[in-house]
């Protein structure tokens, strides 16, 4: 299938030499730390009415919501093609492909079909996790595969209405995933070989559409994620359940990785359910309940916490909002951006608004009142306005009907 490249007048020698200034990667779902902040600098801080200029278009990525990774001057972006294959799209810093390479088959779920997986890029490596459960590490130079392991069969997990939905973690030489299967809620592998290093022996909830992170309280550090009952934390080490704390929501989905600040840990989920706070032993081994929330029940689109303060966008109660994270203080919420991804780069938050509108809100943070600051609308499509964007590079990625459009935002 023939890529469509489109590249705007705007787009030059003296934009990539700019652009240089503010160059920071992107390896993996939601940013270098998983937690939506990206680490760039330098960025614009108001957009013209439009919105800021459109870098390039490459079409025909293929159907998913994956978001991108960028690392090294190559974007990578998975997308189901031919029928239910899904493949990795390597592009170069001006949308040009490098190479393609197949990954395995991607889920045909109607209201969400392709690629849902983020890739995670370490070293001269990526991986990647397929809507049926199917890890395969890459090369991230040229794709060709390393080893695969269909974690779906392995660990005989339990299905999941709408796929597997999470991007792989890795941390030193272990990649962890959430196959959900029996004795194993939670699974880690050797990133080098696919062998399996440990599972959750004893604790065996499916998996629930979640990208888990690992937190340090104190010395210790806790690999934190959501399953289809809980919010978990767990040993990285050896696979050791530390705690775990029941919240339950309609159809199992907790599709938003937790959050922490200091010994704070936030979790949330949709359909009304709401969310709270845990705080966190100092030796990282218990928590014990601080508040709980109905305000915010955020779906699958991410929260940001900031400054002591959460922000993200409902699913039922579909506004934008912040929360005081030591109490859950409602501080204000706003029906002028609804249901999104939200993100957080260099001062401001971005929101991707959906699953329809397909709006991109710039919002300045501020517990004390709701500051817009600019917006622009992607173009039209058929799809959802699902895919979480990235920032890198003095970009912004969006990802929609098949298309994905890169956006300069570094200031001048």
């Amino acid at each position: 299938m023939k890529n469509s490249l489109h590249l705007a007048l705007s787009i030059g020698v003296a934009a990539s030499v700019s652009l240089a200034a503010f160059a920071v990667d992107t390896p993996q779902f939601r940013g270098p730390n998983r937690d939506g902040i990206f680490a760039e600098k330098g960025l614009l801080k108001s957009w013209p009415v439009d919105g800021p200029a459109l870098a390039w278009k490459v079409e025909n990525v293929g159907k998913g919501y994956s978001s991108v990774s960028d690392v090294n001057g190559t974007v990578y972006v998975p997308g189901m093609l031919e029928e239910n294959i899904g493949y990795i799209i390597a592009l170069d810093a001006n949308g040009k492909e490098k190479w393609r390479a197949p990954y395995g088959e991607e889920t045909l779920d109607k209201q969400a079909p392709g690629a849902r997986s983020t890739p995670t890029i370490d070293g001269d490596r990526l991986y990647v996790m397929t809507g049926k459960g199917t890890l395969t590490c890459m090369s991230a130079k040229d794709g060709k595969q390393v080893w695969q392991v269909d974690l779906f069969k392995k660990f005989q997990s339990t299905p999941t209405s709408w796929g597997f939905s999470e991007s792989p973690l890795i941390h030193g030489d272990l990649i962890y995933a959430t196959p959900g299967g029996k004795d194993a809620a939670l699974v880690a592998l050797n990133k080098m070989t696919g062998e399996t290093v440990w599972t959750t022996k004893g604790f065996s909830e499916a998996s629930a559409y979640c990208s888990p992170a690992i937190f340090k309280f104190g010395e210790k550090e806790v690999l934190v994620t959501m399953t289809g009952k809980s919010v978990v934390g767990i040993e990285p080490a050896t696979g050791k359940v530390l705690w775990n704390h029941v919240h339950e929501t309609d159809y199992d989905i907790h599709a938003v990785t937790p959050a922490v600040s200091g010994n704070i840990l936030y979790y949330t989920g949709g359909y009304g359910s709401g969310g709270g706070a845990l705080e966190v032993a100092a030796d990282g081994a218990s928590v014990k309940p601080l508040w709980s929330d109905k305000n915010l029940d955020c779906q699958h689109h991410g929260v940001i916490v900031l400054d002591g303060y959460i922000y993200g966008t409902g699913h039922k109660n579909s506004k934008l909002m912040c929360l005081e994270l030591k109490t859950g203080k409602l501080m204000w919420s706003t029906d002028e951006v609804t249901q999104g991804d939200i993100l957080f780069a260099d001062g401001m938050l971005y929101v991707y608004e959906g699953p329809k509108k397909g709006i991109v809100h710039l919002v300045k943070p501020n517990p004390e009142k709701f500051e817009h600051v600019a917006s622009f609308a992607v173009p039209e499509g058929k799809d959802k306005h699902w895919a979480f964007p990235a920032i890198a590079n003095g970009r912004l990625y969006i990802r929609h009907a098949g298309n994905l459009y890169a956006y300069n935002i570094a200031a001048k």
